[in-house]
């Protein structure tokens, strides 16, 4: 069976690191998926990213849809790994994906900053919750200067503040295993 699950949480929470253990061990398990990071999705959507809250419904829908997509027509399971910093872009996601979970990565903001900074330069720039903090990013950062809408009802929580990424990744398995793989 296929799914679809959003990983969500602030910047710097391990959603990336946390998805990328989870791959592997679904692949052990003998599931394909496609893992849609958002970071890297936004880069093409919008190459000059705004982050302004029009912006952010545009790019957030288009990765909705392509999920359930990928879902639906390709036969394949869906990671998502997003921030999603608005509740109503993954309820969209849950409407439209029939076997969709959200999985909330919850982190305490000093550690998601002290992640964040020192991150190694990818498809996002380290040093974002400082610039949040000194007004220089245009659309907010989520958890700082723009909202971010924890999940009321995640089908599944870590806290990767507590545990290793692998620890979060094995512990979220075992929540797909139980849903999907029995």
């Amino acid at each position: 069976m296929n799914f679809c699950l959003w990983l969500t949480g602030l910047p710097g929470s391990g959603k990336s690191t946390i998805r990328r253990e989870l791959e592997e061990l679904l692949t052990l398990e003998g599931v394909s998926t496609v893992a849609l990071a958002l970071d890297e999705l936004r880069t093409f959507l919008t190459p000059d990213p705004k982050y302004t809250e029009e912006e952010r419904e545009i790019v957030y829908r288009a990765l909705v849809l392509l999920a359930q997509f990928i879902v639906e027509q390709c036969t394949k399971s869906v990671i998502i790994d997003a921030t999603g910093n608005r509740r109503h872009f993954r309820e969209l996601a849950r409407e439209r994906i029939r076997e969709f979970g959200e999985v909330y990565i919850k982190c305490a903001i000093e550690v998601c900053k002290a992640r964040e900074a020192a991150r190694i330069n990818g498809p996002v720039e380290k040093g974002l919750y400082k610039k949040a903090e000194q007004g220089e990013l245009q659309g907010g950062l989520p958890g700082v200067t723009a909202p971010y809408e924890e999940p009321t009802a995640p089908e599944f929580t870590v806290s990767s503040d507590a545990l290793t990424p692998v620890e979060a990744a094995q512990e979220i398995m075992g929540y797909v295993r139980s849903r999907w793989l029995t």
